[in-house]
């Protein structure tokens, strides 16, 4: 590829520029007309009568803001508005929290950044400081199901209330009780009970062995076991053993009682025996002995049952009084408690069955040898008596405004917490802890909705939360594993909230398609604007929003040139001279590094020339693949002319967007015309190899339908082209390449050069009228820093569509540059104002007979046209004759051979009948003749 031929901007005759060859085609010199040949030097009058139209001057490249008009410094500011520039979307929220029906809450939909979170936030604490505060919520132990613990509802402040009176009970409950146990008065009513009971006991053997008696049989205890036997009073021990000793259940006045008893009739019984063993046959004293044995052991047994029996009413008789002695000892506690919370009654209820347990269970109190009842790990009072408190209010204190920075379904919905003790995981109802709902029950919950999306069961927690109106602990890890340890299941608590999901549109417009229950749920979309229209009465407002940050982050404050200073970058940041930017981060960014510059150079006050290095920093910092390319600019490796005159070349202007850093370059766009090949077909080698977006296609299409409407109805298109920027490695999209990819082809079609000084930008409809583009700005900047590397000549400027003036807000330097001469900038309205302002020539003017005038652009290219048809047609009939000649040759050359061949066989013929005719004669002639036919052949 050669390099296009440059000659000097406005100082080159139409004859030259016509010469001047494009970076891939020459054109003959007879294809120039002789009014083309002829040209003066001086500009056409078209052209001057455009640039003087479409030139913008310097006071319309920026709108300043009068200082005088704003307040002397911060201090002296108005009140700040909350809901400033976004009355929409307060008047949406407000729709909502006046709709008390399921499903009305909101998605604040907006740009990050813009404040959204604190709007809102302002705003609900506003209204929550007139709402009602709500209910407390605690959570206490069920007596009837110890794995369903029972939520109770108190009034806001009660619920601390109670667990302290639960507390409080615990402590002098235990007390008391210990006191009462541990007495004089307890100690001997017991034993009487145990007195009473032994000489029952004691009665009842005393009148079963006068009853063994009868049989020759004594009671007595087994020395291994203690237990009570019949035997012959030959067969009791003469000595009591120390294990008669061991039997608790009888006394040892008894056993000495048996003992002795037993001693004497063994005695009598053995005199008489010695006097009739001899009797009896010692079959029937066997037989005799075994039955009466076995009745006295069935009585005994009898007996045993009895006994059983007596000791379980002295049992139940020592239940009795302990019960009877802990409800003495806790009625007087408890009934103070009961008129407190007499108009809860689910509170007294709970308290009842405190009461009830305490009385039931009152012996593992007081022994305080039992787990449950032993005060737990970091409380004041056992868990089975502990209140849990899971959300508590201050009495008029309005309702809360709760912001969930962490939104996972825990946080959420709360969760039961478990601890592991020798390897055992156990629970109990104070291990519930309360979520963010709990929380902002009877207000209003505020929600990032991107980072609400980033945890798994969150959203479907908060949905089924929200749609069935009560809150339910549920354990994650039984949905996570489908399974899971015992734990508790706390019953579902009332929910009466607001939520607001924060989120950018997208996202919202992303959870409408893949989430078929997300509008039944949110129902209102509260939209935030970006920017707010210019005015005086905004700009004041935006200064009081300035007040209120320097306030809280306590900055110095605020001259009012510095004030008019932030407003015009806010201007420059929403691109457009009528409106303000209203992003929040932006603006406390600049405040913040404004305050910087003023605390460095020991001021109190900032002023403009701070805010306009904290712009400077800011854009330094930003600004290092900016700074690449211009190094890359000044060593010549990204080539960019801003002078001279090239064919099929345009500087287009264009906006790099890399993360946080977006600045303004000119990329070289060039055409390349392959004449008599195709129907005007336009190669984009961008969206061929993947690296044009769809805007850009869209861009290409339009122009090329407008190009086939210009001259298809004038003549045939007998070309292809193509088109590329140079040196692009990267993704392009948009449609603001649209007017620039125009020029250049239309400059290569007609073989026009292009004034390299100038670089375009601008959208294009089907009927060629300009678009406004984006970042116009940045655009205008990249182009004139390209300038300024490579010298400005005066000459330069840059083409831009006439819509976006409104948008231009420029660098003071620019706008020095424009004022003094030594750039221009130029607003056209269609694809023609372009094309004069970058050729020089007339673009679409008509002669009497509706045909484009030859010295017209478009003229030129009909010309070509029409002049690549000619060449083709000659060509052709050339090679027509050619291809004729050559056939007759052809058939020449035939027709010559086969009268070659004819006369060969002629000749052949003729030479055989004279060889017959010499045979003839020699045979006649032999003699005579011989000699001389040999010689001949």
């Amino acid at each position: 590829m050669t390099e296009p031929f440059r000659t000097p901007t406005h100082q080159v005759s139409k004859d030259t520029l016509n010469m001047a060859t494009s970076t891939n085609i020459s054109t003959p010199t007879s294809e120039l007309t002789d009014t083309e040949q002829t040209t003066p030097n001086t500009p056409h009058p078209i052209f001057t009568e455009v640039k003087e139209r479409c030139r913008i001057s310097a006071e319309q490249l920026k709108r300043y803001s009068e200082p005088n008009e704003l307040p002397t410094d911060t201090r002296t500011a108005p009140d700040l508005d909350v809901g400033f520039g976004q009355e929409r979307a307060l008047k949406a929220l407000q729709t909502a929290l006046d709709i008390k029906a399921s499903g009305y809450h909101v998605f604040a939909a907006g740009e990050n950044g813009l404040g959204k979170r604190t709007i809102i936030s302002r705003l609900l604490t506003r209204i929550a400081a007139d709402t009602p505060t709500p209910d407390d919520w605690v959570y206490v132990h069920n007596f009837t199901d110890p794995r369903t613990p029972l939520a109770l509802r108190l009034p806001a402040g009660q619920a601390d209330l109670l667990q302290q009176q639960v507390n409080h009970l615990w402590q002098q409950a235990k007390k008391r009780l210990s006191q009462r146990f541990r007495s004089d008065q307890y100690q001997s009513k017991i034993e009487a009970i145990k007195n009473n009971t032994h000489e029952q006991e004691s009665h009842a053997y005393e009148v079963l062995n006068e009853e063994g008696k009868q049989y020759d049989l004594a009671l007595t205890f087994r020395s291994f076991d203690n237990k009570a036997v019949f035997v012959r009073p030959s067969q009791l021990p003469t000595e009591n053993s120390d294990s008669d000793n061991d039997d608790p259940q009888i006394s040892n006045s008894y056993k000495n009682k048996l003992a002795i008893d037993g001693s004497k009739k063994a005695s009598a019984l053995g005199t008489e025996d010695s006097d009739t063993k001899y009797g009896n046959s010692e079959y029937e004293a066997e037989l005799s002995n075994f039955v009466q044995k076995n009745h006295m052991q069935k009585r005994l047994s009898q007996l045993t049952i009895a006994l059983e029996q007596l000791e379980d009413e002295a049992n139940d008789a020592i239940e009795t009084l302990h019960r009877s002695i802990a409800r003495r000892a806790l009625q007087p506690l408890f009934s103070p408690v009961y008129e407190q919370f007499a108009t809860h009654p689910l509170v007294v209820d709970y308290l009842k069955a405190v009461f009830a347990d305490m009385v039931t269970h009152v012996e593992r109190i007081v022994n305080g040898d039992d787990e449950e009842f032993v005060t737990a790990v970091l409380a004041t009072t056992p868990s089975r008596y502990g209140v849990n408190v899971i959300v508590s209010h201050a009495p008029d204190n309005g309702a809360p405004v709760i912001f969930e920075d962490l939104p996972t379904h825990l946080n959420l919905l709360g969760h039961v917490e478990q601890i592991t003790q020798l390897g055992t995981v156990t629970t109990d109802v104070s291990m519930i802890r309360a979520g963010a709902l709990h929380r902002a029950n009877g207000g209003y919950l505020l929600l990032e909705a991107s980072h609400l999306l980033e945890h798994p069961y969150a959203w479907q927690g908060l949905k089924r939360a929200l749609q069935s109106r009560k809150i339910k602990l549920s354990s994650l890890e039984q949905m996570l594993t489908l399974t899971g340890s015992l734990s508790l299941s706390p019953a579902p608590i009332d929910l009466d909230i607001k939520v607001i999901l924060l989120g950018e549109a997208d996202l919202y417009y992303e959870l409408l398609e893949l989430e078929p229950e997300f509008d039944a749920v949110f129902k209102v979309r509260a939209d935030f604007h970006d920017d707010v229209v210019r005015t005086s009465e905004h700009e004041l407002a935006l200064v009081a929003k300035m007040a209120d940050i320097i306030d809280y982050a306590n900055l110095y404050p605020f001259d009012r040139h510095a004030q008019a200073t932030l407003l015009e970058h806010l201007s420059l940041q929403a691109e457009e001279q009528d409106r303000l930017s209203l992003h929040s981060d932006l603006l406390i960014k600049l405040l913040h590094e404004s305050n910087r510059h003023a605390r460095l150079n020991e001021e109190s006050i900032v002023t403009a020339e701070h805010v306009t290095q904290a712009i400077n920093d800011m854009d330094e910092r930003s600004g290092y693949l900016r700074d690449l390319y211009w190094d890359e600019l000044k060593n010549g490796q990204q080539l960019i002319q801003t002078q001279g005159n090239a064919v099929g070349q345009v500087n287009a202007l264009t906006v790099v967007s890399y993360a946080d850093s977006e600045f303004g370059m000119p990329a070289r766009l060039t055409a390349v015309i392959q004449p008599n090949i195709g129907a005007g077909e336009i190669l984009d080698i961008e969206r061929d190899v993947d690296l044009g977006g769809s805007l850009h296609a869209k861009g290409m299409l339009i122009m090329t339908s407008y190009l086939r409407a210009l001259f298809s109805q004038h003549h045939a298109l007998n070309f292809s082209a193509s088109l590329a920027f140079e040196q692009s490695y990267a993704h392009i999209d948009g449609d603001s390449a649209t007017v620039s990819e125009g020029c250049a082809l239309l400059s290569a079609l007609a073989n026009v050069p292009i004034d390299q000084s100038y670089a375009i930008t601008g959208s294009m409809n089907q009927l060629g009228e300009v678009q406004a583009v984006g970042g116009i700005n940045a655009k205008i900047a990249g182009f004139f820093d390209a300038c300024r590397e490579q010298e400005l000549t005066g000459q330069q400027g840059v083409v831009i569509p006439m819509a976006n003036v409104k948008q231009l807000m420029l660098r003071d330097d620019i706008i020095e540059a424009v004022r003094a001469d030594r750039f221009h900038i130029y607003g056209v309205h269609t694809l023609s104002e372009a094309l004069t302002l970058m050729t020089g020539l007339p673009i679409d003017t008509m002669n009497k007979k509706g045909r484009y005038r030859k010295d017209t652009l478009f003229g030129k290219v009909l010309n070509r046209l029409m002049l690549w048809d000619e060449n083709q047609d000659s060509d052709d009939d050339i090679d027509h004759k050619k291809s004729k000649k050559k056939d007759e040759k052809k058939r020449k050359a035939k027709r010559q051979k086969k009268e070659d061949k004819k006369r060969k066989d002629i000749d052949r013929n003729e030479k055989d009948d004279s060889e017959v005719a010499l045979d003839d004669e020699a045979f006649i002639n032999n003699d005579k003749a011989s000699p001389a036919i040999i010689d001949s052949i």
